[in-house]
This record gives structure tokens, C-alpha cells and sequence, in this order.
């Protein structure tokens, strides 16, 4: 019987400068698999108040008419590389399909190193607010290498070598571009449908508003909606941490939970083809809504 506290141990003997995998590992599918899970979702959320990022997403119409299967297939494609490791087949032709899709959009490098930042820094702070125990530095160092090994095999220039420095380029670059853009809000009012898709009809209503909740005033500014009231942000923050002490009184996991396991994956019932996940898009056609040069991958 695994003990509460014995896998922090164990990743506190590991190196997270060279086993930042296995210690990444062991925090997202082991320790905090659901806060992993919700801390993602937030986190390419909060891209969307990006205006440049959140037009394209609804040029694209993969978040607004396609919902499901964008969140299933940016999933499975991230997961994959945690489950394989970046030397694997399958890590390999993840990271290909990210890469190949990337490629098919006019995307800035600065663009895409905040949305790297926002993989780092969002669980984190949701880990500290509403997680069974707060992440330990040697967690916290491990997840900034084993995002900046992504992009690098992203390709993505200037990358931050810290956690510290991976939250410093994110708040610097949403208090410079977060605003307004009315596509951006068409693919937020998507996503919140999809999650409330996820629940019986009923409370699709709740859903969104618990999901409201979670968003800070930066975001909810961003993309006009009304500041939920006190009461309601109280009582959907307190059961996220009335969660947190029943999990810490738990027994820890026995085998690790990956993203193709969460009951939010709905595309695949009968298993999926990494190299067939996303999308292949032709440059200048619907989908591609931005024609250039296209780039080998």
C-alpha cells in the first residue's frame, strides 16, 4: 500500500533537471490527475483572450464548430508525448502532428511561447488554490524543463529556463494582449457549451456559471461577461477545496490516470490513430484561412 506522502518522496531523490519526465509523470497521472485535467482546460481557455489567438481559433471554426473533437484531439496529442516520452514513436509522431498543424497558420513565436507558458503556470497556480497539497519546488523545476523540452521540439524561440520565467513571460504578455475580439468570444461561449455538454441537461446552466466562477477578472474583462456574484465564486471555490481535503484524506492512486482515460473524451470509442488525431489543413482553403509559403515538417 502506497502511502499519502510517498511518491512526493520519491520524486525529492530524483534530478528534475534530468528526470523531469518521470517526475512530470508522476505529478499529472499519479498525484493531481483531475486537477491536471481542469488546469489545462484553463489553461488554452485563457488563450482565447488573446485576440490574435482567439480570432484564429474562430477562423479556423475547430472550437466553435467542431468543439468535441479540438478538445479531444489537443488531449490526446499532449498526452501522448507525457505517457511516450519525447524519443518514442509515438511521442515523435505527436509532436509531428502539432507541428504540422502549427505550420498550416501564420502563428508569431511569441504566440505560441505564451500558450507554452500558460501549460506551465496555470496548473500551477490552480495546484496551490485547489489541489490536495501544493507542488513541491523539485515538481515545479521538472515541469518548466519538461516544457521547455516541448518547445523546443515546437520549435519555439527565446524560451524561458524557469518556472519563475515562464510566469513572468505570461503575465507580462496577457497585461499587454488580453482584449476584446468578437470571434474569440464566439470560441469561449463554444467551449463553455462543450463543457456543459459534458453534464446532464438540467444543469448545463450551473455548469457554465460554476465555470464563470473560476475565471479571474482579467478573463471575464477580456471577454465581456458579467462578474459572477461573490456568492457564487465562494461556493464553487469552497467545493473545489472541501474536494482537495477529502482527496488528501484518500488513499494515493495505485496506477496512473492518463488524459485517454477521462470520461471528457468522447471521439474515440473505438481507440484512435496518433498520426490520424487533429487537423490537415490545405493552406488557402476553409480551415486554413491564412495562405502562405506552406513549411516541410
Amino acid at each position: 500500500m502506497v502511502k499519502r506522502y510517498e511518491r512526493l518522496r520519491q520524486v525529492q531523490q530524483l534530478d528534475p533537471e534530468r528526470d523531469f519526465l518521470q517526475i512530470y509523470r508522476i505529478t499529472s497521472t499519479y498525484e493531481f490527475p483531475w486537477d491536471f485535467t481542469r488546469a489545462l482546460e484553463l489553461a488554452l481557455y485563457r488563450t482565447y483572450a488573446v485576440p490574435g489567438i482567439g480570432r484564429l481559433l474562430a477562423e479556423t471554426a475547430e472550437l466553435t464548430d467542431r468543439s468535441q473533437k479540438r478538445y479531444d484531439d489537443t488531449a490526446l496529442l499532449l498526452d501522448t508525448v507525457v505517457e511516450h516520452g519525447f524519443g518514442s514513436e509515438e511521442g515523435r509522431t505527436a509532436i509531428r502532428r502539432i507541428n504540422r498543424m502549427h505550420r498550416s497558420y501564420d502563428i508569431s513565436n511569441d504566440d505560441m511561447r505564451y500558450v507554452l507558458c500558460t501549460f506551465v503556470v496555470t496548473p500551477k497556480r490552480w495546484i496551490d488554490a485547489y489541489g490536495w497539497r501544493r507542488l513541491s519546488d523539485h515538481e515545479m523545476r521538472a515541469m518548466a524543463a519538461y516544457y521547455r523540452t516541448l518547445g523546443t521540439h515546437l520549435g519555439i524561440q527565446e524560451l524561458p529556463q524557469t518556472y519563475e520565467e515562464f510566469e513572468r513571460c505570461l503575465d507580462l504578455y496577457e497585461a499587454h494582449h488580453f482584449g476584446w475580439d468578437e470571434g474569440a468570444r464566439k470560441v469561449s461561449d463554444a467551449t463553455l457549451d462543450l463543457m456543459a455538454s459534458w453534464y446532464p441537461t438540467p444543469l448545463a446552466p450551473l455548469v457554465r456559471g460554476a465555470a464563470r466562477a473560476l475565471l479571474n477578472d482579467s478573463l471575464l474583462c477580456a471577454f465581456r461577461y458579467e462578474r459572477p456574484h461573490p456568492l457564487v465564486r465562494s461556493a464553487v471555490r469552497g467545493a473545489l477545496r472541501l474536494r482537495a481535503r477529502t482527496v488528501r484524506l484518500l488513499p494515493p492512486r495505485r496506477t496512473p490516470h492518463y488524459a485517454r482515460q477521462n470520461p471528457e473524451i468522447k471521439g474515440y470509442p473505438n481507440g484512435y490513430e496518433v498520426a490520424a488525431l487533429g487537423t490537415f489543413p490545405v493552406p488557402g482553403v476553409r480551415a486554413c484561412p491564412v495562405p502562405h509559403q506552406q513549411r516541410t515538417s
